[in-house]
C-alpha cells in the first residue's frame, strides 16, 4: 500500500468523507488514491486556498475532520489564511500537503521549502498556523503520524493540523506495509466537580440577593450542542440570555429571556441587561475585540465573571475571570444546572426589555435595496436547521443585527482572523457536509470578487449554495474608517460585473435584483431550486450599520469618541 493510499484509508475508518484540494505533481499520490476511495468525496478546487476554507467549513457544525491537501511549494503555502481560521476559529482540520524530495534538499530544487540554501522554510509556516506540523520522514511511521495528527486535531479546544509527505515517499517501490486503523481517542474535556460546586454557590447566592445575572454564549457553546442546556438554565433560573454574534440561534431569537447580540454591532436590550448585570456568565466564548468593545478596560468592572471554556488559555487573556470552568460547554452547564438546582427554588419571572430589532422600521434613503430590509427579508424567509454565513464586511453587521434567528439555525461570522472569502468558499464545504441543509452566505461585492470562481466548484459537484451579494460597489467598512479615522476616503470604489449574468455563465443560477419584492422572488425561487446561485442585491450606499464603541449606548459611544479625540488633540 502506498503512502497516500495508507492516509486515505485511515481517514476513512475516522469517518471523514470529504477531501478538498488542488491539482499538482507532489498530490499527485493522494488524487489517484481518492479517486478509489469508495467513503471519501474529492472535490478539487480553483485555488487551495478555497480547498483550505471549505475543510473549515465541513468541520464547522460537524463532529468530523475537515481535510484539505495541496501540492508542495506554491500550492501548500496558499492553504495558510484556511488554517489559521480553522486555528483562531477552533475548527478540527487536516491539511496533508507535498514536499520536495529529500534527496535533493538544500540544493533548489521545484518548490523546495526545505529552508536551506535559501529556499522558504514551510515546517516554520506550518508550524505556525497550526496546533502541530509534522514531516513524514520514515514511512513506516505514517499510520502512527497519522494517528498522533488526527487526535491532536480535536484535543482540547480543537484546531488544524499538518503533514508534509516528501516526494521521495511516493515513489514506485515505496509501501506501508503495516497500515493498521487510525484511533481516535479524545478524552471529553469534563467540568472538575469542586469548581462546578463553588461555582453554583456563587450563583445561588446572586439568585438569593436578587442580583442580576446574564448568560453571554458564544460558538464553544454551539458547538458543543448546549442549546437545550442553556435554554433549561435559563428558563429555570430567569436568566437574561445573550449572545455573541457566533452565538446567534442558539436558543430562539424570540423567545422571551433571549435579547440578542452583545457586540459593537448589536443590540441595544443586550448592552442594557450587561451594564445593569452583576454577575456575568459567559459560555464557550472568547470574548475576543468585537464583542468586548475592543477590549475595553472597564467591561467587568463591578462585575463577577464566571468563564466556562474548553481551553484554559482563555481565562489568561484581556479579562480574568473571578471564576474559571475548565469544560466542554454542554457537560459544563448540565452539572451547573443540576449543582444549582440543589440549591434554588422557584425563581419569579425575570423582568426584561425586549428587542425589536426585526420590527424596527427602516427609513429609505434611496430607491435602492436597504442592507437591513435585506437582512430582514433573509431572516424571515429562511427554513428550518439553515446556515446562514456573513462575510468580512459591512454586511456582517446588518446581518448579525437585523436577521433573527430561530433554534436548530446558525449563524456565522469571519471569525477573529478574519479572512475576506472565507465563507465564500467555506460554505461550500459545509454544504459538502450537512446536504440536507440550506446553506446561504451573505458576502460584500469585494469578497464575491475575491473568489468568487469557485462557483465553478460548487457546480461541478452539484453543492446547491446561496451566495446574496451585498452590491454597492465600494469596500463600505474601510471607507467608514477612512472617513472617521482621515476625515476623506481612498481607493475604496470599484466597477462589479454582472454577477446574475456570470453566475449564469458558470453554469449556476442568477438572479439581479434592485426591490426588496425582486429580491424576496429570487430567493424563494433559489431555496426551491436546489442549484447553487448567486442573488446579485443592489444596495444603497446611504446606509451605515448599527455600531458603537461603547456599551452604554450609540449616543455614549460618540461622546467617548469625541472626547478621545479632544485629548488627543490637546
Amino acid at each position: 500500500m502506498r503512502v497516500y493510499e495508507a492516509i486515505v484509508r485511515g481517514l476513512e475508518g475516522i469517518g471523514v468523507r470529504a477531501a478538498f484540494g488542488g491539482a499538482g505533481e507532489n498530490a499527485a499520490g493522494l488524487m489517484v488514491a481518492l479517486k478509489h476511495s469508495k467513503l471519501i468525496r474529492p472535490v478539487i478546487t480553483r485555488n487551495e486556498q478555497a480547498a483550505s476554507f471549505m475543510a473549515c467549513g465541513y468541520a464547522m457544525y460537524t463532529d468530523r475532520l475537515g481535510f484539505c491537501f495541496a501540492t508542495a511549494g506554491p500550492g501548500a503555502f496558499n492553504l495558510f489564511s484556511g488554517l489559521a481560521v480553522a486555528l483562531s476559529d477552533s475548527y478540527p482540520v487536516l491539511a496533508v500537503s507535498g514536499y520536495a524530495s529529500r534527496h535533493w534538499q538544500g540544493w533548489g530544487s521545484l518548490n523546495e521549502t526545505s529552508g536551506l540554501s535559501g529556499t522558504p522554510d514551510s515546517r516554520a509556516m506550518f508550524a505556525a498556523t497550526t496546533k502541530k506540523s509534522f514531516l513524514l520522514t520514515d514511512i513506516a511511521d505514517t499510520c502512527d503520524v497519522l494517528e498522533e495528527a488526527v487526535n491532536t486535531a480535536f484535543e482540547g479546544r480543537p484546531g488544524p493540523v499538518h503533514i508534509h509527505v516528501p516526494e521521495d515517499l511516493t515513489v514506485r517501490g515505496a509501501e506501508v506495509t503495516a497500515f493498521r486503523p487510525i484511533r481516535l481517542d479524545v478524552a471529553p474535556v469534563l467540568p472538575d466537580p469542586d469548581r462546578v460546586e463553588k461555582i453554583a454557590s456563587v450563583l445561588a447566592e446572586a439568585v438569593e440577593r436578587r442580583q442580576r445575572i446574564v448568560l453571554l454564549a458564544g460558538f464553544g457553546a454551539v458547538r458543543s450542542g448546549a442549546g437545550p442546556e442553556i435554554r433549561h438554565f435559563v428558563e429555570r433560573f430567569q436568566v437574561p440570555l445573550l449572545t455573541t454574534l457566533d452565538g446567534k440561534g442558539i436558543v430562539s431569537e424570540g423567545h422571551p429571556l433571549c435579547l440578542g447580540v452583545f457586540a459593537d454591532s448589536g443590540h441595544a436590550a443586550a448592552w442594557k441587561a450587561f451594564r445593569e448585570a452583576d454577575v456575568v456568565l459567559c459560555v464557550g466564548n472568547s470574548l475576543n475585540q468585537h464583542a468586548t468593545f475592543n477590549y475595553r478596560e472597564d467591561l467587568f468592572e463591578d462585575k463577577v465573571l464566571i468563564h466556562v471554556n474548553i481551553a484554559e488559555r482563555e481565562f489568561r487573556k484581556a479579562y480574568r475571570p473571578d471564576h474559571a470552568l475548565l469544560s466542554d460547554a454542554r457537560p459544563a452547564m448540565a452539572a451547573l444546572t443540576r449543582a444549582l438546582e440543589e440549591r434554588v427554588g422557584e425563581v419569579p419571572p425575570a423582568e426584561v426589555e425586549g428587542r425589536a430589532y426585526e420590527t424596527r422600521h427602516i427609513t429609505h434613503l434611496t430607491g435602492k435595496i436597504h442592507p437591513g430590509e435585506l437582512a430582514q427579508a433573509i431572516g424571515r424567509m429562511l427554513p428550518p436547521r439553515a446556515v446562514l454565513l456573513a462575510d468580512a464586511g459591512a454586511h456582517l453587521a446588518w446581518l448579525g443585527y437585523y436577521t433573527e434567528l430561530e433554534e436548530g439555525q446558525n449563524f456565522r461570522k469571519a471569525g477573529s482572523f478574519g479572512p475576506m472569502a472565507g465563507h465564500v468558499n467555506g460554505a461550500i464545504g459545509l454544504k459538502a457536509a450537512h446536504p440536507d441543509r440550506t446553506v446561504v452566505v451573505g458576502c460584500g461585492d469585494g469578497c464575491y470578487a475575491l473568489s468568487g470562481f469557485e462557483l465553478m466548484t460548487a457546480v461541478e459537484n452539484d453543492l446547491p449554495v446561496i451566495w446574496v451579494i451585498f452590491d454597492d460597489g465600494e469596500f463600505k467598512l474601510i471607507k467608514l474608517f477612512q472617513l472617521v479615522t482621515y476625515g476623506e476616503s481612498a481607493l475604496t470604489e470599484f466597477r462589479n460585473p454582472d454577477w446574475a449574468a456570470y453566475a449564469r455563465a458558470c453554469g449556476a443560477d442568477g438572479h439581479r435584483v434592485e426591490t426588496l419584492e425582486e429580491f424576496e422572488d429570487a430567493f424563494r425561487t433559489a431555496l426551491a431550486s436546489g442549484r447553487p446561485t448567486v442573488i446579485d442585491a443592489r444596495i444603497t450606499r446611504w446606509a451605515v450599520p448599527h455600531y458603537s464603541p461603547s456599551p452604554d449606548g450609540v449616543i455614549a459611544g460618540l461622546v467617548e469618541t469625541i472626547e478621545d479625540r479632544l485629548r488627543g488633540d490637546g
